[in-house]
């Protein structure tokens, strides 16, 4: 077999090592952001500096002659209501979550104590009967620690994303008077911040959960590995709700505030005189990044989890080969150094002089993180593992060579890639599918919605290919440990990924920052192009969350038919077919609840504010403030209302189906939700984020035919406007949720396995 090159000791001394190094580069980003002050003075003194980037030596501001103090102030003000929004609903969220966290844990020790009858003596190893391995009641006591370890690094990953976020939003909208590279930089590197202490912090955590457990376990790595599940399970538990009652936070005030302000009152988006408009912004915050991080850390420990347990049957486990066994978690911790020296050439190696740059300087983040990545899973697989192994495939081993397991990873790290050009080229308005969807609007509403939804569902075939090859590529060379792996090669830039994901909010919020301050048109316009730029790298960063998804939830599925000692997946047997149809009806019926919650929600939000409208004397016309506590407030309550059936749904199913109908059902129901609900996450994406760009096309009026379509408050803006609004919940509730569902019903499957393996199946018990 030949052992690794990589010493045991040297392993475990470089995953700190890399995340310890990750965190710092986030402390470092972050304190380059803080030097733009938000108080006058330092204003001025920024000022007197010479501007490297943009515009020359002097400020727009002055130039325009608008007074540069009551902008700063006014900045600080906006920054301040957003920020103190955004905390306290996360806080809301917080403790509904927090009490799910609890019952869930309970639910998890009882049903996993209950196997051995809460036994304490050891049992027979499930993959090595010859062996005695520790009793089922301390699986369930360690699977529930790593379930609310997951749970609590999930919910501080969101947390720690939306207080970078809001920190950073005005300190964009300020340097975009010094140019528009001045305002990417201090947008990226807020994004970096995020990116890499959700990256280092993942890893981290896992790491020393591992240890710690193996303080109790020793050599039973079989039963360690099964009780770390846990952790992913718990972090994607928290994202699903952090997904959805985010999603409808922030769509419920997105469709109140864009009906009524943009189609009906003719203001432009993110006027001051909209009731909405703060909860708009704050909903940025708690939707797109709180939830966006909880998300993607959910993928990252379920991907680890899945591989992880995977290799502790496989030869790295049975052997206690510690080196092969943490190569999931060497893969993540190249990924953090990869990372940081892709972050570089952005903030760094290449300067941002104009608007067009933009776009292909956030491409180029993509192409070069995928690059040295390659190079870099060479190197680790070369480094970290025997030159042969044996991979647990169904019931025998399967010998695998370094190589093989080296394509795995590049092919999932490169399939993401080709999700991610593809997702952009149907999402950005720099190509002919967006171009053609605002064109339609020439003739009304309806068209546009048409050409969109075609849009999207035909953005689904190359994505789907791209997944299909990875999959079978990745199993030919070394079974589920394979899948398992290309889902972490596609993850493992996450650090990048995360960065270029969060940039898309923050300018969406400094350029609301801009109007609501009455900063000059022109500075809005650089806001607004660093915003369009953020839109297509948000669908982007969702295209990598759902293709990752897949790949996750393929190998935690592959993994729970393992432990729930199931030999084949037959279709045709009526359990299994039964199984498989409802699972592939989930998703619709998870999208119809979330999508309800919106529209009532918005419809709450739009009585409000036309009610603000035809009330407040004075309010037109700029002379009085509007209510946006009452519309904050309408989308904090619906929000956490409305969270809740859908989470329950989710949560709910794998135990019902495993517990009532048995094992072979529940794996039914499992590929059916990954194989329709992979399909309407993609389309529900890209529509959205298409019919999004439309508009911002139009409003842009950049080339000769965006120009013939606008301006403003033309008949096709208002179609497009329509368009956007009905995209709204698509692309930012639905989609990316339905990407949680998929993964979290396979590895919460996975936790509570031995449960269903041993009492599941009640129905067909009886009858």
């Amino acid at each position: 077999m030949g052992a690794a090159v990589l010493s045991d000791l040297v392993a475990e001394v470089v995953i700190p090592v890399s995340a310890a190094v990750g965190i710092a580069f986030a402390l470092v980003q972050w304190l380059l952001v803080s030097k733009v002050k938000l108080t006058p003075e330092h204003q001025a003194a920024a000022a007197a500096a010479e501007s490297k980037n943009g515009s020359g030596d002097y400020l727009i501001e002055e130039e325009e002659g608008l007074n540069d103090h009551n902008v700063v102030v006014k900045c600080a003000e906006i920054q301040n209501a957003i920020s103190e929004g955004a905390t306290s609903f996360l806080f809301t969220e917080y403790q509904y979550v927090g009490i799910f966290m609890v019952a869930f844990a309970v639910l998890i020790f009882l049903f996993l104590g209950s196997v051995e009858g809460f036994s304490t003596k050891s049992q027979p190893c499930t993959y090595s009967k010859d062996k005695m391995c520790k009793p089922a009641l301390a699986n369930a006591i360690f699977s529930t620690l790593s379930f609310l370890l997951g749970a609590i690094t999930s919910v501080v990953s969101g947390f720690l994303g939306m207080k970078i976020a809001t920190y950073a939003n005005a300190r964009t909208t300020l340097e975009a008077r010094r140019g528009v590279g001045k305002a990417f930089i201090a947008a990226f590197r807020s994004g970096a911040v995020m990116g890499f202490l959700l990256a280092a912090n993942g890893l981290l955590v896992l790491y020393i959960a591992i240890n710690l457990f193996k303080l109790y376990y020793g050599d039973d790595w079989e039963g360690l590995f099964e009780a770390i599940t846990g952790y992913g399970l718990g972090g994607s538990s928290m994202a699903l709700f952090g997904r959805v009652g985010g999603g409808i936070y922030t769509k419920a005030a997105d469709v109140g505030a864009d009906l009524v302000g943009k189609v009906e009152r003719n203001i432009p988006e993110d006027d001051p005189r909209n009731p909405a408009v703060i909860a708009d912004n704050v909903g940025d915050n708690v939707g797109d990044i709180a939830g966006m991080g909880s998300d993607l850390f959910g993928s990252y420990a379920e991907s680890s989890c899945a591989a992880l347990v995977v290799a502790s049957i496989s030869s790295f486990g049975v052997n206690h080969d510690l080196t092969g066994m943490l190569y999931p978690l060497l893969i993540s911790s190249m990924g953090i150094i990869v990372c940081l020296l892709t972050t570089l050439f952005a903030t760094d190696f290449f300067e941002i002089k104009a608007v067009k740059e933009i776009e292909p300087a956030l491409k180029r983040q993509l192409i070069i993180s995928t690059a040295l990545m390659t190079v870099g899973i060479a190197i680790v697989s070369w480094l970290a593992l025997p030159s042969s192994f044996t991979i647990y495939n169904f019931g025998v081993q399967k010998t695998v060579k370094n190589w093989e397991l080296f394509f795995c990873v590049a092919i999932g790290l490169w399939a993401g890639l080709v999700i991610g050009f593809v997702t952009e080229y149907y999402t950005s308005n720099a190509y002919s599918p967006v171009q053609d969807v605002a064109d339609s609007c020439r003739t009304g509403a309806a068209t546009n919605v048409i050409f969109g939804l075609a849009l999207g569902y035909k953005s689904v075939i190359i994505p789907i290919f791209a997944i299909a090859v990875s999959i079978f590529v990745s199993f030919s060379f070394a079974a589920m440990y394979g899948i398992a792996v290309a889902a972490l090669g596609m993850l493992s830039t996450i650090a990048t990924g995360l960065a270029i994901d969060a940039y898309g909010p923050i300018s969406d919020n400094a350029g609301g920052i801009a109007e609501m301050a009455g900063m000059s048109h022109r500075i809005r316009e650089r806001t607004d192009a660093l915003d369009a730029a953020g839109n297509t790298t948000a669908a982007i960063g969702k295209g990598f969350a759902i293709g990752s998804a897949a790949l996750v939830s393929l190998a935690l599925f592959g993994a729970f038919v393992s432990r729930a000692a199931i030999s084949t997946v037959d279709v045709l047997t009526p359990k299994v077919f039964i199984g498989l149809i409802v699972g592939a009806m989930l998703p619709y019926w998870f999208s119809a609840m979330t999508m309800k919650s919106v529209g009532s929600a918005a419809l709450k939000m739009v009585e409000e504010v036309r009610r603000q409208f035809n009330t407040i004397p004075g309010l037109m016309e700029g002379t009085t403030k509007p209510d946006y506590a009452t519309c904050v407030k309408i989308s904090t309550d619906a929000s956490i209302k409305e969270m809740i059936p859908p989470g329950a749904l989710v949560m709910l199913t794998p135990l019902i189906v495993g517990t009532f109908f048995g094992v072979e059902t529940l794996s039914g129901v499992l590929a059916g939700s990954l194989v329709s609900g992979v399909q309407i996450a993609i389309s529900a994406s890209n529509t959205g984020g298409a019919w999004d760009n439309a508009k911002k096309y139009i409003e842009a009026g950049a080339s000769q035919h965006a120009r013939t379509l606008g301006p403003k408050g033309s008949d096709a803006h208002k179609a497009a406007v329509i368009g956007d609004t009905i995209g709204d919940p698509l692309k930012d509730t639905s989609g990316p949720s339905l990407n949680i569902l998929i993964k979290l019903m396979a590895v919460e499957s996975l936790v509570f396995a031995p449960f269903f393996a041993t009492h599941g199946g009640l129905l067909f018990k009886i009858f």
